[in-house]
C-alpha cells in the first residue's frame, strides 16, 4: 500500500548542508550502482532514438548533473557512433560541480554551470536542442516536474528523461543491496527513498500532458528505469 502514492519524504540528499567527503562518496557509489545496474542504459538508448530524428549536431544540457556520469556515458557513446554533440551540464550544488570537473576534465566538448536550471540565458537556450534528466525527476514535486517540462516545451527542447519506476520489488532489492555493499549513509537512506519517489507509467503521462506535451513516449526499461522522450 505504501507504494500507491509518491512518497513527499525529503532525501538526505535534497538537504543542502551535506559534508563534501560524504557527497562525494555519495556520488561514486551512484556511479558504480548505475553501471552495475544497468542504470545509463535508458539515458543511452534514448539519445540513440533522438538521433534517429535528428540531425546528428546536438547540443544537450543535463539538469541536475550530479558527478557528470551521464554527460560521461553520453559522450563516450556519441564518440561510439560518430556523433558530434556539444554538453552543457547545471547543477545547483557547487561540490557536484568541483567533482564533475574533475570526473570529465578530458572531455572537452562540455561546459559545467552551477545555477538553478531556470536561470538560464535564453541566449544559451536557443542552442539546446535535448534536455536529459537522469534521477533528478524523481526529487521534484509533481508541480516542479510540469514547470520542468513546461519550459522545455516553451524553449521547443526535446526532453529526455532517465527515472525510478516505483515498485516493491525495486525497492526492497535496492535496500538489501546497499544495506549489505554501500560504505555511504546518504545512499543507504535516499536509494530505497528514491524508489518510493519514483514513478509509475500513469503518472508520467499525466505530467507531460498537463505540461501540453502531445507527442511523447513512455517506456519501462531493466532495470526498473522509465524513459520518457517528448518532442514538441
Amino acid at each position: 500500500m505504501q507504494f500507491r502514492l509518491r512518497s513527499n519524504e525529503k532525501e538526505y540528499l535534497d538537504n543542502h548542508a551535506i559534508a563534501t567527503k560524504d557527497l562525494y562518496r555519495n556520488l561514486f557509489e551512484l556511479d558504480k550502482i548505475n553501471k552495475m545496474l544497468g542504470g545509463y542504459n535508458t539515458s543511452l538508448g534514448g539519445l540513440a532514438n533522438i538521433l534517429k530524428i535528428k540531425n546528428n549536431a546536438l547540443t544537450l544540457l543535463d539538469i541536475g548533473f550530479g558527478g557528470g556520469d551521464s554527460i560521461k556515458q553520453l559522450s563516450l557513446y556519441a564518440d561510439r557512433v560518430n556523433a558530434k554533440l556539444f554538453f552543457y551540464g547545471v547543477d545547483l550544488k557547487s561540490d557536484c560541480f568541483n567533482y564533475a570537473e574533475d570526473n570529465l576534465a578530458a572531455i572537452s566538448n562540455k561546459k559545467l554551470i552551477c545555477d538553478d536550471y531556470r536561470n538560464i540565458s535564453a541566449d544559451l537556450l536557443k542552442q539546446i536542442d535535448v534536455i536529459h534528466c537522469s534521477l533528478f525527476l524523481h526529487h521534484l514535486t509533481d508541480e516542479e516536474i510540469i514547470g520542468l517540462f513546461t519550459f522545455a516545451r516553451s524553449n521547443r527542447c526535446i526532453i529526455l528523461v532517465n527515472d525510478l519506476h516505483r515498485n516493491w520489488f525495486a525497492y526492497y532489492s535496492i535496500k538489501f543491496f546497499t544495506a549489505l555493499f554501500s560504505r555511504s549513509w546518504l545512499v543507504k537512506n535516499d536509494a530505497p527513498l528514491s524508489v518510493k519517489r519514483g514513478f509509475r507509467k500513469n503518472e508520467l503521462v499525466s505530467l507531460l500532458e498537463k505540461a501540453g506535451f502531445t507527442d511523447f513516449s513512455v517506456k519501462w526499461i531493466w532495470a526498473f528505469r522509465f524513459q520518457v522522450i517528448a518532442v514538441e
